[in-house]
């Protein structure tokens, strides 16, 4: 009696994207305790105030950035090669994510044009917001690949269908009222809409199922969830039998 087919070892993108969804969540659990137990105002603050430098929660903050930042370049080697455009957006992302950590905001993290902002303010905030730009770009990226996983561009669409004009609110707020609540919560909203979309993205790359990559209508080497080429009937006698 033959045996079952057991499935084989994960492939290291599928590896990656389980490392990838690991990492994201600790580092936003690790991040999340540092802004609800820190000394912050709350939403009316932004949440890189819970790593300000001498903060009791100062560490556990910064562990946590670093934590996501690790999460978004796995996740970025997780991707189908054919999604290079994503892929580098969010390696860009990972980069400017671990430099907002590395570089840290004076107390209230003043941004102009209504603080007075020191260089450090301007390099953490420009960091932030080249991370978070970069990462709603890469789903932007996956949605528009018309060749990419169903799975994969639902997911992406959704996100970035949330983000992109959470992103220009907060855009224009910033701008036009500055620090407050309004801010505070958007930045919230935006940041958990990143991180689902991530652990989601993760999730369907680590499936140990068919390969998640490109969908091929028809044609040889048709791969993910794409039509197949039917049975070939090569070496069929298809002749009628005599009579």
């Amino acid at each position: 009696m033959a045996e079952p087919d057991r499935p084989g070892p994960p492939t290291p993108r599928a590896a990656a994207a389980s490392a990838a969804a690991g990492c994201i969540l600790a580092g936003t659990a690790a991040v999340t305790i540092a802004v609800l137990a820190g000394p912050g105002p709350g939403f009316v603050g932004y949440v890189s105030e819970a790593g300000i430098a001498g903060s009791g929660h100062a560490l556990t903050y910064r562990i946590g950035v670093y934590a996501l930042a690790a999460g978004v370049l796995l996740l970025a080697a997780a991707l189908p090669p054919q999604l290079r455009l994503a892929a580098a957006l969010l390696g860009a992302g990972s980069l400017s994510t671990a430099l907002s950590g590395t570089v840290t905001c004076s107390v209230g993290c003043p941004l102009p044009p209504f603080e007075r902002a020191t260089v450090g303010d301007l390099v953490h905030g420009g960091a932030s917001i080249t991370a978070t730009g970069a990462i709603v770009l890469a789903m932007v990226a996956v949605a528009l690949h018309r060749d990419a996983d169903r799975r994969l561009r639902g997911l992406a669409a959704g996100a970035a269908a949330v983000a992109l004009p959470l992103c220009a609110t907060v855009g224009l707020a910033m701008l036009l009222v500055g620090r407050g609540g309004l801010v505070g919560v958007l930045e919230r909203v935006v940041l958990a809409v990143a991180v689902l979309w991530g652990v989601a993205t993760a999730v369907v790359l680590g499936f140990r199922g068919p390969p998640v990559g490109l969908v091929r209508t028809g044609g040889a080497g048709a791969t993910g969830d794409g039509d197949r080429d039917p049975p070939s009937s090569a070496g069929v006698d298809h002749r009628r039998p005599p009579s």
